[in-house]
């Protein structure tokens, strides 16, 4: 996606040194702009646990390249035997899948670089197929985020079909009555993906393509991802967008100011359930009680096919308090900094995601097609799971 007018992915090797890895630092957006070099495994769980890049698809691919820097770092400190070699990348596996519990994009990452390492038969081979696959992973989820930006264009144009032709039938003729509202939850943008986002990418696609669109942004506390992260792509993209309070979500569905919402997700159960921001769910019963359409970007690296039961199944990340007792932001000095909101006295809890159970989602846009929310629903597109031990 753009950034002032240049092209830019959220994660990239190094062009004169492939020992460092570059990443956008999301925390400092939309104010700063700021890239960071990754040169160690502690770098890169630093960088996940504390955000610097979050979004599913992203910290996947991210894992992945923590797992390729493991292995220079391990194998360069000094002489090792590669059964002490794979040991410590078990270590470094461990270690990363501990810094993000709830997106399953991570440990599939993880996992499958292990896969891929163990059939090689030196530590130099090893490594540098833990580079390849962190590229294949890479390389996968801009192919499937694009994908998912077609198959949810189709959707977007039979909206806009319909609303011209409400439009054309009616007394009262304007532009402003072909546009299509979406809302959309957090950030599940290019910037929580590699290029294009889940959620957004049909948003881009539909707006590169002509039809007019506007975006209701959640402003997701307690990180303001919506406000920060996705109002800033947007406006870097040109996209038609309005940034709101979480919870105004309701009253624009109740006053028909919403087409349709998509959102993201950190897991998805082969049943359909959805996991992704604090308060998606509440979006959900909201647009279920006003017949709002409500579908969810799916990458199959978030399908979780090894869980069923969506709302006790799967691990619930618990944040740090902090994040709710303090926001950051552009003081009159021009500076980031962080103020308290809350009593010194008040505890705090910060759950990060919920669970949207299946019945309330209309529909899930993978990179193979638009199905229900549902075990048969997913199973039509990813026929080669219904071999899959449950």
């Amino acid at each position: 996606m753009n950034i002032q007018g240049k092209h830019y992915r959220t994660i990239w090797l190094h062009p004169e040194n492939e020992q460092v890895v570059q990443i956008i630092d999301q925390r400092l957006l939309p104010h700063r702009f700021v890239i960071v070099d990754l040169k160690t495994l502690e770098d890169f769980e630093t960088a996940i646990r504390d955000m610097y890049v979050r979004g599913a698809p992203l910290i996947g691919s991210a894992a992945a390249y923590g797992m390729y820097m493991a292995a220079l770092q391990f194998s360069a400190s000094q002489p090792v035997a590669l059964p002490n070699f794979k040991e410590k990348m078990q270590e470094a596996a461990a270690r990363l899948k501990a810094t993000r519990p709830t997106a399953v994009n991570l440990a599939y990452a993880v996992d499958r670089i292990l896969s891929e390492m163990v059939v090689r038969e030196n530590i130099a081979e090893q490594t540098q197929i833990a580079l390849q696959t962190a590229h294949d992973i890479t390389e996968e989820s801009v192919n499937h985020c694009h994908a998912i930006g077609q198959h949810g264009l189709k959707l977007l144009e039979d909206i806009y079909q319909k609303k011209l032709q409400q439009s054309s039938q009616s007394a009262v003729r304007n532009h402003q009555s072909s546009i299509i509202n979406i809302l959309t939850h957090c950030n599940a943008g290019w910037l929580a993906c590699i290029d294009h986002g889940t959620a957004t990418a049909p948003i881009y696609a539909a707006h590169d393509a002509g039809i007019p669109i506007h975006v209701w942004v959640d402003e997701t506390r307690p990180r303001n991802q919506g406000a920060s992260l996705t109002a800033f792509e947007l406006a870097e993209h040109g996209v038609p967008h309005t940034v709101i309070a979480d919870n105004t979500g309701g009253h624009l569905m109740q006053h028909g100011m919403v087409d349709l919402v998509i959102v993201g997700t950190d897991r998805t159960t082969h049943m359909g359930d959805v996991a992704n921001k604090i308060g998606t769910y509440l979006k959900a019963l909201a647009a279920v009680d006003n017949g709002v359409p409500f579908y969810v970007g799916v990458p199959s690296s978030s399908i979780d096919w090894s869980l069923r039961n969506g709302m006790t199944e799967i691990p619930i990340e618990e944040r740090d308090a902090g994040e709710v007792h303090y926001i950051s932001g552009l003081d009159e000095n021009g500076e980031v900094r962080g103020v308290r909101l809350t009593p010194a006295a008040s505890p705090a809890a910060n759950f990060a995601f919920d669970v949207t159970p299946a019945r309330l989602v209309t529909g899930l846009i993978t990179e193979r097609g638009v199905c229900s929310a549902s075990e048969d629903g997913l199973l039509s597109l990813f026929v080669e799971q219904k071999t899959f031990d449950y």
